[in-house]
């Protein structure tokens, strides 16, 4: 059931330990979602910039208070309770969200639904292909005789 002590190679062991790590981490996969995750980190800044410098300043001028939405609070038995820093994240959150779905949901789905649109349409064989197809009853036709 287990290996004899004489069996265990732990040179070998480390090395396709290694050999894994490299061809995970160097694959094009591995590369294309360290690029995603910097593109959505700077894309993340964007969208805060957004909020906190346009959307909430201009949601203020509705709402007037001294420091605009930062000063909005209630005080509750002296205690203060700063909900316009949460809305500003909500906002925040909204926008990101608003923007994912319309990535992944309008523009990727659609053109995942255009790939397997393209792949319902039968492919006319090549001449190998036709070839081979006949080399293949050929034979079964032989092997039935």
């Amino acid at each position: 059931m287990f290996p004899k002590l004489t069996e265990l190679n732990s040179t070998k062991k480390a090395v396709s330990v290694f050999e894994e790590f490299k061809n995970f981490a160097f694959k094009g996969n591995m590369i294309d979602l360290a690029v995603g995750v910097v593109i959505g980190a700077a894309f993340g800044k964007i969208i805060d910039s957004l909020v906190k410098q346009i959307i909430m300043p201009s949601l203020s001028l509705l709402m007037p208070s001294e420091q605009g939405y930062l000063g909005w609070k209630l005080i509750f038995h002296g205690k203060e309770i700063p909900y316009g820093l949460f809305l500003g994240e909500v906002v925040n959150f909204l926008i990101v969200a608003m923007a994912l779905f319309f990535f992944i949901v309008k523009f990727l789905g659609g053109i995942i639904q255009f790939k397997k649109s393209d792949a319902n349409i039968p492919q006319k064989p090549s001449k190998d292909q036709e070839l081979l197809t006949e080399i293949r009853d050929l034979l079964k036709t032989q092997k039935q005789s």
